[in-house]
């Protein structure tokens, strides 16, 4: 019955979103400054007519693709709202290509007007939604019956995270387990059944869901409770931590014809990387045609001050170790690299990584170059190249990470960037172990809003020149 009310809610959904785009996209292309006056009657209406078509079926399309109609109630208000405004983005840019392409009669503004219309009209509208529906789910009348296999620690653990949130509208039936175990019983022994059991329980009440909570060593033996509840229908839910808490959370895939578990780190949504990637691309070759006057005057500089060669090639790792050779304004003398060992008692950072504030290879030129992080304009060849990122850790080398703890090889798991929230948030006054906690938490919770305002965030960065040497 709940299966059906969700997908009642779902068409309701549906059918209202489409009705709001026909009313924003109306209301937006009869506004005279977002319309181009300068071709013919028909052709104007007929092309604002495919185009508006488009757009109220695109919408909801997008908003599909990213769940925005899947159920939300085990997930924050926050995460459902982020992925409306990730679903309006993603319109926007589908609206802008076949706006271009038709060389449809409005203004460039035009899909961004309405993407962020969108966004205003049902934002408001899905939070009180859902905050009717935990409401509801609170009080009682729409709560789902959950049949939990296993008694033990994790049952246990389950039950307790259920009562602290009872928004969600989750009633635990009974536990179900072999007896088999030597697992300490952990709940209300009243509750629990065996296995031969859940046939009867299966058909004496309404189970909406399975949770599988057991010790790995009973996973052998639950294949008759998976089958009775896959064979009638009942969605089964198995719990990640069989492993320990130490794994990721998982991403169903397939391994040829059979279904495989993917514990990765993280779990970044493709088209939003794919977004990420366009932006790199855009964001870099824009910037070495408007950096290419800077870069011209500092080649000068850097050639008339000192012997050498004008870049520096410098091997760094990106993504999961691969090497590369990345791309900076030569700041040092031409035998730095050699020097270093002997510099290394002087260094000011904690950690592997290896900085001295007056550093004595420094040209003097190059101490310019460093403050104003001019030197680093020539990385954004690199992220035209697909090596790095705009946004992402910084590249390490590879005697640093030699060095490094077995998990601070894990901000070797997303593509380096030429800024980063290290960058951001104090360069070289922030200790190496904070340093890495940050790029962790930068990949832990990334998103293409979190890149947006680290860009913001550097032109200040830069300018004040903090942290930098």
């Amino acid at each position: 019955m709940l299966r059906e009310h969700d997908k009642s809610l779902r068409t309701l959904l549906l059918m209202s979103d489409i009705g709001v785009s026909v009313v924003v996209f109306t209301g937006i292309a009869f506004t005279p400054s977002m319309r181009s006056l300068e071709a013919s009657a028909e052709f104007i209406n007929a092309t604002l007519t495919a185009l508006g078509v488009l757009a109220c079926l695109v919408w909801p399309l997008m908003l599909n693709a990213f769940d925005v109609y899947a159920s939300h109630r085990r997930d924050a208000m926050g995460k459902a709202l982020t992925q409306l405004f990730l679903a309006n983005g993603a319109g926007v840019i589908v609206l802008s290509a076949v706006a271009f392409a038709i060389n449809a009669p409005v203004s460039v503004f035009f899909p961004y007007v309405f993407g962020a219309a969108q966004f205003v009209a049902l934002a408001p509208s899905r939070a009180v939604m859902l905050g009717t529906l935990r409401y509801l789910r609170r009080s009682g009348p729409t709560y789902r019956n959950l049949l939990i296999v296993g008694c033990g620690p994790r049952a246990a653990r389950v039950m307790d995270t259920l009562n602290a949130h009872p928004e969600w509208g989750m009633r635990i039936v009974g536990f179900v387990d072999d007896g088999s175990s030597d697992v300490k019983v952990s709940v209300p022994e009243d509750m629990i059944s065996k296995f031969v059991d859940v046939p009867k329980i299966l058909r004496d009440e309404m189970i909406d869901e399975a949770l599988v909570a057991c010790p790995r060593s009973m996973l052998a033996s639950i294949s008759p409770v998976v089958e009775e509840c896959a064979a009638i229908g009942v969605p089964i839910t198995l719990l990640s931590d069989l492993f320990g808490d130490h794994l990721p959370p998982p991403r169903v895939s397939k391994f040829d014809s059979m279904a495989a578990l993917t514990f990765a780190p993280v779990h970044h949504s493709d088209f939003a990387l794919v977004i990420k990637r366009c932006v790199d691309v855009l964001g870099s070759g824009l910037g070495l045609l408007m950096a290419a006057p800077v870069l011209m005057a500092s080649a000068a500089a850097i050639r008339l001050s000192s012997p050498g060669k004008i870049l520096f090639y410098q091997t760094r790792l990106g993504k999961n170790g691969r090497p590369f050779r990345v791309l900076k304004l030569r700041t040092m003398c031409i035998n730095a690299e050699s020097m270093k060992e002997d510099l290394w008692d002087l260094n000011e950072m904690d950690g592997p990584v290896f900085k001295i504030e007056h550093d004595p290879r420094v040209t003097r030129v190059g101490t310019f170059l460093r403050k104003w992080s001019l030197d680093e304009l020539p990385q954004l060849w690199n992220v035209l190249r697909g090596d790095m990122s705009l946004v992402g850790p910084r590249p390490p080398t590879p005697d640093e990470v030699i060095r490094y703890h077995r998990n601070d090889r894990r901000r070797l798991s997303m593509r380096p960037g030429v800024t980063c929230i290290w960058q951001v948030s104090g360069r070289n006054e922030i200790g190496f172990n904070d340093w890495m906690k940050l790029d962790l938490l930068y990949i832990d919770t990334w998103s293409l809003s979190s890149d947006f305002k680290i860009l913001l965030r550097t032109i200040p960065a830069v300018l004040l020149r903090k942290g930098a040497s």
